[in-house]
């Protein structure tokens, strides 16, 4: 190891020590290797009077005769040592100060000495006319104190040690995590949730004959996926040597592991090591959303051709390709090139374009309607700079370079090819609002992606003036801005990895760049294949990261890299020569890849150089094809002649736009008409406006009212022993189980199969889930407090973003889960108080938010054991705590019906209201209030037993709210679908209804005769109401009896949002009158 190496080494131990509490240990380590001279400790250690450990700890960095500065240090110090003796009048400690500490001095100035010998003579040294205002110790050290400072900061062998470096938190464990990560990809049957209890010996699973492999696969319920999220997922490695390629710096020289963002832009795990790394972007887990139908199309395109096998070659190649989107579905027609294109991250048929004039879109292509168009245009010129002023006089003409969803789905940007970044925020339908503006480059920008660098939603553009800025989105204030390369920068990959973020950047000269966000430059200059112009991009899951791009003489190349080595692991094959134009690519399902080439759309397989397949569409495509998946990879968007965009479809993708052709679940929603940033407030001039039979057409006869099994579709699920109400519910982040909390502490887990059934491996109401249980027969049951009652606790819990464990707590102390073993790896906070409600902060599990039932909220580290911050505002118990990334704000919601707002990085009180208390409608004692953010992050959902509400958190207004009627049954809970655009929600009565969000509109109503039993008791009704992560349309529910049930619609309906019939005086006409909806914001 070089001594650099060490010397960041020892700056890693350091941090370690001090963030594990090894106070005493930090500072010995501090003086023996001399780094860093920790001013604090020094002051603490003046000011205490502990002489002998300030030169032990001086001494690691000097000695009295090194300079003046040195020696001026020792002789203060010495000096003082000396008159405090005197003036406790020990002499005796004096004199022996004098000869040995202070005599060094003589033979540099014989005179001092002798003048300081001679106060011993007096009764009180005071009376030596230079120390006459001497007053005591502690003042004299506090003025000793600030003359050392001056000495030590002008003491040249200080120089850059008084600075501690800027690391980022948890370093070293981050770098071990790594190597456990390369080593256990070097296993040979990598277990899938390793135990790793030594690091001093390297990490290897054991094999088949190990006991708990085999307790593993012995257990019926456990069902084979892929590696745990809650370690550092590893690279996946193919079969194939890459052709020799030049030595240059390793890609894990650059920067840590970073993670996997949403599908949009550049997206997946670290370079140099791998991993899914944003868990609430990218859920894996058995049955991911990627999982794919193998039904063979209904139709194929006049043009498949199969390299290398023929059509009686072996069945399983064949219907690798019926996974691929390759029917032509639907043509719309642009008007203008297209030149980007995205599909929404959430409704996945919703697809933003953008052209060569300026134009954007908003498609509904199952449909083929044009949902919104907009021509470019500066929203505030006044604010443009004069040289954005002068090129548009110049030359108006301007076009798009890229558009892009953010990762929910919220806000869209927009790239042009002058100057200028625009954002809209996205309410749904054709709702879309301006939200800012910024005049960014000079020149065109080439590229943007959405990052969150400091726990806050920004924007990274780059263009033709060769430098990269990210932007906060909410203010529009420039955060950082790299410098470095030498030509117009191409595209730009943000990425982060548990808390460590960093970018790629590309240019058209063919250079890689890797940047950190510390403004201390790149950390790499590496040249792509060919010096061509690359984007980057990983695999779906994020583990595998591709490049591909065009040289200048038209040569293409799309390799994977070896993220370890920073050498190319495969070229891929196929291209042709020379290129017509730069060819796009991306990926999709963690297994294909795609390039628009040659008049047409080439597949891979990732693990095969050779193409799988190549599509012409029918033809009419353009020499090199702009293409995009979607997030599902049923759908690929491709740019056509004529100013035309085919939409190519799997079997799953032509479902999915009849599901939304047969019943379009597009409905608008109505935020605050507040001002936001520099846009307009209002619907944009351009957007054609849709009616609502439009938005929700409807069949004459629909009902709106469901009182029988046979009008929808549901599941029953139990337990196979006695359990308890269940209080809380929750679907996994990955869509393929539910999680409960019962009322007396026991924890369920429902897990759906995957097979034949059910290819996805998603909950569904056709397949019944298995209980899950080890096979040690233990169960996750919460601490519980001897002689308290039930039913005075009120449970709680949280579940991991990447579904690895579950914190929770029912009365007693609070119990960390592991999800795969049932077994408890942790429990803290021993009660009073009790914790009422729990939440992970969105960028850092370890740091959670709980509620406690005295009204305080705690934030907590939960891997230092250390409180961060005690939050006092509320009168009663905490029942709702939510966050929003966007806002940068936590929100909590009590017992005392009060809404209160708290900054998440300072953990300081904003503002704060109460929910109105509707007339004759008061809510009991022990009523919760719930809160969730709608989608865009800017919208929350409260909720009583009286009232549902929707706040702007821009401003804490209220913007729309229902209240039940004098006759209607308390509600019991509610909740968001996963795309905001319905509410579920719960009574005591046992009816559920099924809301718009935009209006908070009654769309269905369940009523309990329709899924309960008739002979069952009127004690039996939901408590608690959970939406499914990816299907809009599927709910479940909680009761009071301890049984879960899921709803979904008829599949020959497929959505709940069903406009009721109106009637002349405007009631519906099936659902009961006790209803009513406040349409104005209350005050």
């Amino acid at each position: 190891m070089t001594t650099a190496l060490s010397r960041d080494l020892i700056f890693l131990i350091l941090q370690f020590l001090d963030e594990e509490k090894f106070k005493e240990t930090v500072h010995i380590l501090e003086q023996e290797s001399g780094l860093f001279f920790s001013m604090k400790y020094f002051e603490d250690l003046i000011l205490g009077g502990k002489w002998e450990e300030v030169e032990q700890y001086l001494s690691g960095f000097t000695r009295v005769d090194d300079n003046r500065y040195s020696m001026k240090i020792f002789f203060e110090i010495r000096k003082q040592k000396y008159l405090e003796a005197l003036d406790k009048l020990d002499r005796a400690k004096a004199v022996d100060i004098l000869t040995k500490d202070l005599k060094v001095f003589s033979s540099f100035n014989e005179d001092l000495f002798k003048e300081i010998t001679q106060l011993l003579t007096l009764d009180n040294f005071r009376e030596n006319e230079q120390l006459s205002t001497y007053r005591d110790a502690k003042t004299a050290r506090t003025i000793m104190l600030i003359e050392l400072k001056k000495l030590i900061e002008a003491n040249p062998l200080f120089r850059d040690k008084l600075q501690f470096p800027n690391i980022k938190n948890s370093r070293l464990r981050m770098l071990i995590n790594q190597s456990l990560n390369w080593q256990h990809s070097l296993c040979a049957n990598p277990r899938q949730n390793p135990d790793i209890r030594t690091l001093l010996v390297d990490h290897s699973c054991r094999n088949s004959t190990d006991p708990y492999t085999q307790l593993a696969t012995s257990n019926q319920h456990i069902v084979s996926a892929q590696k745990t999220e809650g370690f550092i997922p590893l690279c996946a490695n193919g079969p194939f040597q890459p052709a020799p390629t030049p030595v240059q710096t390793p890609f894990s020289a650059w920067v840590p592991t970073p993670s996997s963002m949403n599908h949009p832009v550049v997206s997946g795990a670290g370079v140099g090591f791998s991993g899914p790394s944003n868990p609430s972007a990218v859920s894996k887990g058995i049955g991911d959303s990627d999982s794919m139908s193998k039904a063979r199309p209904c139709a194929v395109p006049d043009r498949i051709m199969l390299p290398g096998m023929s059509p009686s070659q072996n069945g399983l190649q064949f219907n690798m390709t019926e996974e691929l989107p390759k029917t032509v579905a639907r043509t719309l027609n642009q008007g203008s090139v297209p030149t980007s294109m995205d599909f929404h991250p959430i409704q996945q048929t919703l697809l933003l374009a953008g052209t060569n004039i300026g134009e954007i879109s908003l498609w509904e292509v199952s449909s083929r309607e044009k949902l919104f168009s907009r021509n470019f245009q500066v929203w505030n010129i006044g604010a443009s700079s004069m040289t954005l002023k002068a090129t548009l006089i110049k030359d108006p003409s301007v076009s798009v370079r890229r558009v892009l969803w953010s990762p929910d789905g919220s806000l869209f940007g927009v790239a042009y090819s002058k100057h200028m970044v625009q954002l809209y925020t996205y309410f749904g339908g054709n709702d879309i609002r301006q939200h800012l503006e910024i005049d960014s480059h000079i020149g065109a920008v080439n590229d943007l992606a959405f990052c969150n660098p400091s726990n806050k939603l920004s924007v990274i553009t780059c263009g033709d003036d060769k430098t990269i800025k990210v932007w906060d989105v909410a203010t529009g204030i420039k955060l950082y801005a790299f410098e470095g390369h030498e030509a117009a920068v191409h595209s730009v990959c943000p990425h982060y990895k548990e808390n460590v973020h960093f970018l790629f950047s590309t240019s058209v000269d063919g250079k890689i760049k890797a940047w950190l966000y510390d403004m201390m430059g790149s950390r790499v200059d590496y040249y792509a294949p060919g010096h061509s112009c690359v984007t980057m991009a990983y695999s779906t899951d994020g583990k595998r990261l591709f490049s591909c791009g065009t040289t200048k003489e038209g040569e293409s190349h799309m390799v994977e890299w070896n993220e370890n080595e920073g050498t190319m692991k495969r070229t891929y094959q196929g291209f042709h020569k020379p290129s017509l134009g730069i060819v796009q690519f991306d990926t999709t399902k963690n297994r294909f890849l795609a390039a628009g080439d040659d008049y047409s759309i080439k597949f891979w397989d990732m693990e095969n150089s050779i193409p799988l397949m190549t599509v012409d569409a029918e033809g009419g495509l353009p020499a090199s094809p702009r293409i995009r998946f979607n997030k599902q990879g049923s759908l690929l968007a491709v740019s056509a002649n004529d100013n035309k965009i085919k939409i190519l479809a799997t079997v799953d993708g032509l479902r999915l736009m009849h599901t939304y052709e047969t019943h379009s679940h597009i409905t608008s929603r109505h935020p605050s008409d507040a001002p936001v940033k520099n846009g307009d407030s209002k619907m944009l001039e351009d957007t054609k406006p849709r009616s609502a039979e439009e938005v929700n057409p409807m069949k004459a006869g629909k009902l709106t009212e469901i009182s029988t099994p046979g009008q929808f579709r549901s599941l029953k699920l139990s337990a196979h022993f006695g359990t308890d109400k269940i209080t809380r519910l929750i679907y996994t982040n990955s869509g393929n189980a539910i999680l409960a909390l019962a009322l007396n502490a026991i924890h369920l887990l429902w897990k759906w199969p995957q097979g034949d059934l059910n290819l996805s491996g998603k909950a569904t109401t056709k397949v019944t889930p298995q209980l899950i249980q080890p096979a040690s027969g233990i169960l996750m049951i919460n601490h519980r407090i001897d002689g308290g009652s039930p039913d005075e606790n009120v449970p709680c819990f949280a579940l991991s973003k990447n579904d690895s464990y579950v914190m929770s707590a029912s009365g007693g102390k609070i119990s960390l889960f592991n999800m795969m073993t049932f077994k408890t790896m942790a429990t803290f906070m021993s009660p009073p108080p009790v914790a009422t409600y729990l939440a992970f902060h969105p960028q850092d599990n370890n740091i959670v938010a709980i509620g406690m039932e005295d009204s305080t909220i705690y934030v907590y580290n939960v891997r230092l054991d250390e409180l961060n911050s005690k939050l006092k505002g509320h009168s009663n118990r905490i029942t709702g705590l939510a966050f929003s990334h966007l806002l940068n704000i936590l929100v909590s919601s009590g017992a005392d019906a009060q809404i209160i707002v708290w900054d998440s990085s300072q953990w300081e009180r904003q503002k704060g209201c109460f929910l109105k208390t509707l007339a004759g409608r008061t809510p009991t004692a022990r009523s919760d209030t719930q809160i969730q953010f709608q989608l865009d992050q800017t919208h929350l959902l409260a909720v009583n037993e009286t009232q549902l509400a929707i706040y702007d958190m821009r401003k804490l207004e209220c913007v729309k709210q229902w209240a039940i009627g004098e006759a209607s049954a308390p509600i019991s809970h509610a909740t968001f679908s996963c795309d905001s655009q319905l509410v579920y929600s719960s009574f005591l009565d046992g009816t559920v209804r099924i809301f718009g969000a935009s209006n908070l509109q009654l769309q269905r109503q369940i009523n309990p005769t329709a899924y309960l039993p008739s002979d069952v008791s009127s004690t039996v009704y939901p408590l608690v109401v959970a939406a499914h992560p990816q299907e809009p349309n599927q709910f479940a529910l909680g009761l009071t009896d301890g049984s879960v049930y899921v709803f979904e619609p008829l599949e020959s309906e497929d959505k709940w949002d069903v406009v009721p019939q109106r009637v002349d005086n405007g009631s519906s006409s099936s659902i009961p009158p006790q209803v009513a909806v406040l349409d104005q914001p209350q005050g």
